[in-house]
Order: C-alpha cells, then sequence, then structure tokens
C-alpha cells in the first residue's frame, strides 16, 4: 500500500495534522452549541416569568386565556425556531467530525491504486 516508511509517516503526519486542525473546529462548534442553548434558556425563562407576572395581575378569566393562548403560540414558535437552528449546528458538527475520516479514506484509496 506504502511504497516505503517515509509514505507512510508522511501519511500519519497529515491524519495528525488535519485531526488537530479538526479538533479546534469541533471545540468551537461545540460552544457555540452550548452558547445556544444557554440563551435559549435564558430567553425561554425570562419569557416564561413575564407571562407569569401577567397573568398575577389580570382581572378576567378571558384576559388570562388570551395571555396563556399567546404565551403557548409564541413558545411554540421560538422552539420550532430554535431546534431548526440546533438541528443546523449539529449538522456542521457532524460534517466537521468526518472531514478528516473522509480525507483520510480518499488518500488511502489514491495511494491503493
Amino acid at each position: 500500500m506504502f511504497k516505503n516508511f517515509e509514505d507512510l509517516q508522511k501519511f500519519s503526519k497529515d491524519q495528525i495534522e488535519a485531526a488537530t486542525a479538526s479538533t479546534a473546529t469541533i471545540s468551537k462548534s461545540v460552544q457555540q452549541i452550548a452558547t445556544e442553548a444557554t440563551e435559549f434558556s435564558k430567553k425561554s425563562l425570562e419569557t416564561a416569568g413575564s407571562t407569569f407576572e401577567k397573568l398575577v395581575g389580570v382581572k378576567s378569566l378571558e384576559s388570562a386565556i388570551q395571555i396563556q393562548t399567546d404565551y403557548a403560540k409564541s413558545a411554540y414558535e421560538a422552539l420550532v425556531a430554535q431546534s431548526t437552528k440546533m438541528g443546523e449546528l449539529y449538522t456542521g458538527l457532524a460534517k466537521e467530525f468526518m472531514k478528516p475520516v473522509e480525507e483520510a479514506v480518499a488518500k488511502v484509496q489514491a495511494v491503493a491504486k
């Protein structure tokens, strides 16, 4: 598969460098995912607290139902939007994670030919 020991060493060195570069990118992606999750949780808690305060001061059942309905609608829309965003972030993470593997397979296939 490899013509000599130097080819094997170069291949190994290239793979280690690719893995190191990939690790930094993956770390950045994981940090971005954690930040997004934290910000979404914070916004959700703030919205829930604000809604609770509105409900405490309500004078009629109709108003309470309207406040709760508005909250449920906005919470659902926020959850769908956040789920889409998190899905994109996780897809990007998976692509970055697999990139060194794909490159290694391609190089081995090229050497094998």
